[in-house]
């Protein structure tokens, strides 16, 4: 449990744009931060970061909430898990009683296995630097790779012990049972029998992009043909290996400061590179690259430079994985190193400058590069070469940009020596085969003008009176501790001009007539606020992004975020606009005016209605004079408001 006292420290300390920034690349617009949504896959961005107000919002999928909201949607931490986390960050000290093996069993089964993964982590780090076996065997391979003692510690690369079973029996001593042990993949059961799946292997720890360890990569260091060279935990409820990069958590702030990922296959190459400074670099770790995992880069940056040795068979296999990324939208480059040279093995003959001015001289454009590759095995066959001018086409087509397209055309019809104008026509079929089949394609600018369409704005569904309530919550909200001006007039008829703020003014105002809002959401937060009144404070809005009831928070974030801002190109102009801040005494008075005229049209359709079940001629003139009364109410504020009424 943690203190509340320590919850509202965490908070007070947490800036929004840094914790989100850990996770998605954000652009300043005006004074509100812009990128592409982490929880839907969009390529115009509808993602908004208010750091003023400490809160996110979608204007694509409507998620929204604050940094705690933000983890928790994210990485699927609990509230708790949310608060250490953004503590750990922040350096906060929370106190925590330690977790006894008999309170494990009470742990869900994702923070049992987050556990469970950390305590192997530290188990496998301590044998590799402690013990003789770890030390020998392990510790001497690392140096032997020229891996320093630094890089070791930042990746928490560790040893598993040549015992069968050294590491399980140390977990069951610890209060692990088997049945986590084996459903982690750390620990293997053959009938009777249970052993360590990692046993005799160097350890490289896979982190999730907030840094929690959701699996292992494993190299075996002996000569043993039967057994693989490397082995990965087995997918779980926190790893899942499409969905994961080794070396993410380390990489993403590089990414996007360089803005580009270079992507290579192994464990090793990633440390290498690192090693070398070369820190946005990351590994599909041996699989074939996933739509997932270029979606999950594309947070961070729209460009991937991926590193290759020099073996043209296993490049052409991975151009499924390449045209993936074009799909994308995403700037794909290629690099090759010598032949007999991988991204580990030529970082360490290399200076580390060495290595960054070869990969920025050899970095050659994908769709060049397949097309020179591919090139090269035609000459002289008109029918490969026709196969080859299709493939490429096909790739084109793949691009969602048009302009991009159209400069691809022209570049890879000079290359192919094929006329401009053959290329542009394969790739207006592809375009309209797609749209036939209803998927999203584009067409070279000079075919057709595309524009990409954003996700649309998530919309209320408003009731007669609910624009009226929300706009009142909605200024109460964002400015609530504001002052304006109010002029009181004496029994002297002296007027008197004095300061109140915008809460005490609308809470005493809508109380003295007794009004209510009709949504129940929208009541409740302006019940906080008169009890706020009533106890001399005002509600600070975090109290409505943290609401614990989330669709008193969910209401309050999709109010006070808006998709809408004033460029700055109006003042540079010399036009000046006048904002809401500068005009919110006007703004509180029409939307209680507007409110309580929404109020008397209901009032009155309802009068109109009683008076039409009364048949006692008193009973209906005593209704007709209540009518008029409510009418003459209702003109007033409608005059007050501008407005012309005719009944």
């Amino acid at each position: 449990m943690i203190a509340q006292e320590t919850i509202d420290q965490i908070f007070s300390a947490v800036r929004i744009e840094e914790v989100v920034g850990d996770f998605v690349t954000l652009k300043r617009r005006g004074v509100n931060m812009i990128g592409l949504c982490p929880f839907h896959n969009e390529k115009t961005p509808s993602f908004t970061v208010s750091p003023v107000k400490g809160i996110f919002k979608c204007f694509g999928c409507g998620k929204a909430g604050n940094a705690v909201n933000f983890l928790m949607e994210h990485e699927h931490f609990t509230y708790p898990e949310a608060l250490r986390f953004l503590a750990r960050k922040y350096q906060i000290e929370v106190e925590e009683e330690e977790v006894s093996p008999g309170q494990q069993e009470e742990i869900n089964e994702r923070e049992r296995l987050f556990n469970l993964n950390q305590f192997a982590a530290d188990y496998f780090i301590h044998t590799l630097h402690t013990m003789e076996e770890g030390k020998a065997v392990g510790l001497s391979y690392l140096k032997e790779r020229e891996i320093r003692d630094d890089i070791i510690r930042k990746f928490q690369i560790g040893y598993c012990p040549s015992v069968w079973d050294a590491f399980t029996s140390h977990a069951q001593k610890n209060g692990y049972t088997t049945d986590i042990l084996v459903e982690s993949g750390l620990t293997l059961q053959k009938e009777e029998r249970y052993y360590d799946r990692f046993h005799s292997r160097i350890i490289f720890p896979i982190h999730s992009a907030s840094g929690r360890i959701i699996g292992f990569g494993g190299r075996i260091l002996s000569a043993d043909k039967n057994r693989p060279k490397y082995i990965n935990s087995p997918e779980s409820s926190i790893y899942n290996k499409s969905k994961s990069l080794y070396g993410l958590y380390f990489a993403r702030n590089a990414i996007a400061s360089h803005d580009d990922c270079y992507l290579v296959e192994g464990y090793t190459d990633v440390i290498a590179l690192h090693q070398a400074g070369i820190e946005q670099t990351v590994a599909s770790s041996g699989t074939s690259l996933t739509q997932e995992q270029i979606r999950l880069i594309r947070r961070y940056t729209t460009n991937i430079t991926i590193l290759y040795d020099g073996d043209p068979a296993g490049i052409k296999a991975s151009f499924r994985g390449i045209d993936m990324i074009l799909e994308e939208g995403m700037n794909v480059r290629i690099v090759l190193f010598p032949d007999g040279e991988d991204p580990d093995s030529f970082t360490r003959k290399h200076h580390p400058d060495e290595v960054k001015a070869f990969i920025a001289n050899h970095a050659e454009n994908f769709i060049l590069f397949k097309t020179h590759l591919l090139l090269k095995e035609t000459a002289g066959d008109p029918i490969r070469k026709a196969s080859l001018i299709k493939e490429i086409v096909a790739t084109i087509g793949l691009i969602p940009d048009g302009i991009t397209q159209s400069v691809y055309v022209k570049e890879c019809a000079e290359v192919m020596e094929v006329p401009e104008q053959i290329l542009m026509n394969e790739v207006r079929k592809i375009v309209r085969s797609k749209l036939k089949k209803g998927l999203p394609a584009t067409e070279p600018t000079d075919i057709i003008a595309v524009a990409e369409k954003t996700p649309p704005q998530e919309e209320f569904a408003l009731d007669p009176d609910e624009y009226q309530e929300k706009e009142l919550i909605r200024l109460l909200l964002l400015y609530g501790e504001a002052e304006i001006p109010i002029t009181r007039l004496h029994e002297n008829n002296q007027e008197e001009v004095s300061m109140i703020q915008v809460a005490d003014f609308m809470v005493m105002d809508l109380s003295g007539d007794d009004l209510h809002f009709r949504n129940p959401t929208l009541e409740a937060v302006f019940s906080v606020y008169r009890e706020g009144f009533e106890q001399g404070r005002i509600p600070s809005r975090d109290q409505f992004i943290s609401h614990a009831d989330p669709e008193i928070s969910r209401t309050a974030i999709d109010l006070m975020v808006t998709p809408y801002e004033l460029s700055d190109n109006w003042e540079k102009n010399n036009i000046f606009i006048e904002t809401e801040e500068k005009r919110i005494k006007q703004l509180v008075f029409t939307a209680i005016l507007s409110f309580k005229g929404k109020k008397l049209d209901t009032m009155i359709a309802e009068k109109l209605l009683e008076i039409q079940t009364i048949t006692d001629p008193a009973d209906q003139a005593i209704l007709l004079q209540e009518l008029k009364n409510l009418k003459q109410s209702s003109m007033l504020i409608n005059k007050e408001l501008g407005r012309v009424i005719t009944r």
